[in-house]
């Protein structure tokens, strides 16, 4: 299938001029033909001196389809074990691309492209997306997901000009790769949860037409979520189409609002190491479980508003001594503190979060009750507790009062910190 990228870059009813910078998305079969060919004779022929960014994983199940576009690029091959998109990653590209480089061709997931459009952003070099799983949803996004010195961030980075997802390719990526792809658009019934419940509180921008591309985008991938699990190739297409769609979503806004919230900020814990040692699991694996435990934490006061046995006290501000305690050992307290600063709970007031505690309540029940998300999950073959990540069910009540202090982003988890529960 082909993408009409123009359609979503239309006037749209938030006052808002979307931008759409990715100028060509095919998904098909033989999509890697196509980009030889724009290579040798379409859009991309001017670009005489590219770069190609993989990893020995995706190396060894890409070079025999894509032998001409590998003959053509320089190619940098990063070792996939231990591989993060961090400082060193990109210190490896830096250190062994050419100085003439006028393209970059990612070839991977969500690692590799996080990579690469960092540095092509750093560069000011166009890249080219071309995934080999459907693993996450940042293929079109404008920002890189980046471990710097510690501390987990969200960077401004490059968009692809183009995305070429060959189903010969990302098809036949390991089941568990494609099932955190789900996974990852799962976590958006928590994000736009989220996103709502602040625009409630706090007025912040809005735009319903996004939000209706991330609900399509959820109605896609649970339509397919059994074919996925069975490694069907035309449900692969789908969820593809459903991961760049919460991508484009993200371009459109200009950040990860649409598509990221308390159920990453958990993800981005873990991953920075702060309460808990190496996991060996995907990102959309942990997005998965911070899903889950975001979905069953707010129903349970969903149910205490709708009980009467809920109401806000006024803000009492950062819990500087638990964040000194905990990532203060990481060295991390006076990044953290400088990411939270201002403190978006300022805006939030004990009145206006009182009186608006129905309408949470209501904004909470569009998400799926927990045994019906457990069930969507397992039929994707989607991790779904603490334990299939390797972590401890002791772990989970520090992981909800530290993760909002991640991102400085207004959440619910975050704003549950204002809320007194009655027994």
């Amino acid at each position: 299938m082909r993408v009409d990228t123009d359609d979503f870059a239309r006037p749209c009813s938030c006052g808002k001029k979307h931008k759409i910078d990715v100028q060509e998305i095919l998904i098909e079969a033989g999509a890697v033909e196509k980009l030889e060919e724009m290579m040798s004779d379409g859009f991309l022929k001017e670009y005489i001196s590219p770069l190609l960014i993989c990893d020995t994983n995706t190396y060894e199940a890409t070079y025999d389809i894509m032998e001409d576009i590998y003959d053509r690029c320089q190619v940098v091959i990063l070792e996939a074990e231990g591989l993060h998109a961090d400082n060193h990653g990109v210190e490896i590209v830096e250190k062994n691309m050419e100085e003439d480089i006028d393209l970059i061709l990612a070839v991977g997931s969500g690692t590799i492209h996080d990579i690469s459009r960092y540095v092509a952003y750093q560069y000011r070099i166009p890249f080219v997306s071309v995934p080999t799983a459907a693993s996450v949803d940042g293929f079109v996004s404008t920002v890189a997901a980046m471990t710097w010195d510690g501390m987990k961030k969200t960077i401004p980075a490059a968009p692809p000009i183009c995305v070429i997802a060959d189903t010969n390719i990302f098809a036949k990526a390991p089941k568990r790769l494609n099932a955190s792809g789900a996974s990852d658009l799962f976590g958006k019934y928590i994000c736009l949860a989220d996103w709502k419940i602040a625009h409630l509180l706090t007025g912040e921008y809005i735009c319903k037409r996004v939000i209706r591309m991330e609900e399509q985008a959820l109605k896609t991938v649970r339509s397919c979520i059994k074919g996925v699990a069975a490694g069907d190739e035309e449900a692969c297409e789908e969820l593809m189409y459903a991961l760049i769609l919460s991508g484009l979503a993200m371009q459109m806004i200009g950040n990860s609002r649409p598509a990221s919230c308390a159920e990453h900020h958990m993800s981005h814990l873990w991953e920075m190491e702060v309460i808990n040692g190496p996991l060996d699991a995907l990102h959309g694996e942990k997005v998965s479980v911070g899903t889950m435990l975001a979905a069953r934490e707010y129903k349970r006061i969903a149910e205490a508003v709708r009980d009467g046995k809920c109401y806000a006290d006024p803000y009492q501000g950062m819990e500087e001594k638990l964040i000194r305690d905990t990532f203060g050992k990481k060295g991390l307290y006076e990044k953290t503190i400088e990411e939270n600063t201002p403190d978006p709970m300022e805006m939030v007031s004990a009145d206006r979060l009182n009186a608006s505690l129905y309408k949470i309540a209501d904004i909470i029940d569009e998400i799926p009750e927990v045994e019906e998300l457990d069930k969507i999950l397992k039929n994707g073959g989607c991790v779904r507790t603490v334990q299939d990540i390797g972590l401890t069910e002791d772990i989970i009540p520090l992981t909800m009062e530290l993760s909002p202090y991640v991102r400085n982003r207004l959440s619910f988890m975050r704003v549950r910190k204002m809320l007194n529960i009655e027994p």
